[in-house]
């Protein structure tokens, strides 16, 4: 008997396998607003929540690549403000060709610079005071500096420490009424403002002869050329696109509000710039150098060391005309040399 062979259909054949590309990586989400930014070649360590972070193992000089200015840069822009600990090999020449890295350097417009230097402004406490008031570097002017570079020369043994606040974590914090208002509210700037309650810190009495001299004093040379210079409170920065809020000692009052309206208005919007919550404060050592970006932030020194002697120097870097959220730039309305009155 034959046998029979089954047979079978043939073997079914499939399409291939389909291939995907990788999974897509993308860096971790920022928990905080001062987060430091993974992708930043720098070593960076934040200070504060909100504003600050050191960055290590970078020796500053006007020589430095190209990589590494745009990555400070970068890092200026994200924290608001930068420290460098121990760069005791700067010199005057050395931290302006520092800061002629980042732009032109400019002078104090009123102020004489340093013995021996072509830019930079010394901050000394030989008559034991020190700018503390919270204020954004001369505002009175229409393009004021874009930022600041700070290098501490002689510091106290205790006490003079700086304060910086985030002006746009303040906006951000706003509430929604208050951030309307705020959003088409224009203020005048002047370096001719209550040099007495900036110098209250100064040892003796202000109303003393001694006193009234050294308001004087500090108006002639400050206060040698006044400035009245419009500016939009809120700022839209020129790089990130941020706003922030721009206030300061400088501000004598609001467009349209008389001067006790201006008053309340300025100490509530400065008292949600100023908050704890916004600010970092840095214990200065010899060699420290501090970079901040002028355009978005505001400071003050602390004056709780006495008459220890506190020197620094500071290098400006020229800045843009601010502008609003409704695209108006900001507007100088006054320029007028001022004879003196101090006495000779």
């Amino acid at each position: 008997m034959s046998s029979i062979v089954a047979t079978y259909p043939p073997v079914a054949t499939y399409p291939p396998v389909a291939t995907y590309p990788p999974v897509a990586t993308y860096p971790p989400v920022a928990t905080y607003p001062n987060a430091a930014d993974p992708t930043s070649p720098l070593d960076i360590t934040p200070v504060a929540g909100r504003i600050g972070a050191i960055i290590n193992g970078v020796t500053l000089s006007g020589d430095l690549d190209e990589a590494t200015i745009a990555a400070i840069d970068a890092a200026v822009i994200r924290h608001k403000v930068v420290f460098f600990r121990g760069q005791t090999q700067l010199t005057d020449e050395a931290h302006e060709a520092f800061a002629a890295r980042f732009g032109d350097p400019v002078a104090h417009p009123t102020v004489p610079v340093a013995a021996g230097s072509r830019y930079l402004l010394e901050l000394d406490s030989k008559e034991g005071f020190a700018a503390s008031s919270w204020h954004t570097d001369v505002t009175f002017v229409e393009a004021y500096p874009k930022g600041s570079i700070l290098r501490g020369i002689t510091i106290p043994e205790a006490g003079g420490d700086t304060v910086w606040a985030n002006g746009e974590t303040a906006y951000d914090g706003l509430p929604e009424p208050l951030r309307q208002l705020v959003n088409h509210l224009w203020a005048v700037h002047s370096n001719d403002y209550d040099y007495a309650a900036v110098l209250a810190n100064a040892p003796g009495d202000a109303n003393s002869d001694e006193g009234r001299q050294r308001q004087a004093n500090h108006r002639a040379v400050f206060a040698s050329t006044v400035y009245e210079t419009e500016h939009p409170v809120v700022r839209v920065h020129p790089v990130s696109g941020q706003r922030s809020l721009l206030l300061g000692h400088f501000v004598r009052r609001f467009v349209g509000f008389n001067e006790a309206d201006s008053a309340r208005l300025f100490n509530i919007l400065q008292d949600h710039i100023t908050r704890p919550e916004n600010t970092v404060r840095w214990r200065w050592q010899p060699g420290d150098v501090a970079f901040w970006d002028n355009r978005s932030t505001q400071h003050r020194a602390i004056a709780d060391f006495g008459l220890q002697r506190r020197t620094l120097r500071r290098a400006t870097i020229n800045g843009e005309v601010p502008v609003g959220i409704d695209g108006r730039q900001s507007r100088t309305v006054r320029k007028e040399q001022v004879a003196s009155t101090a006495s000779a």
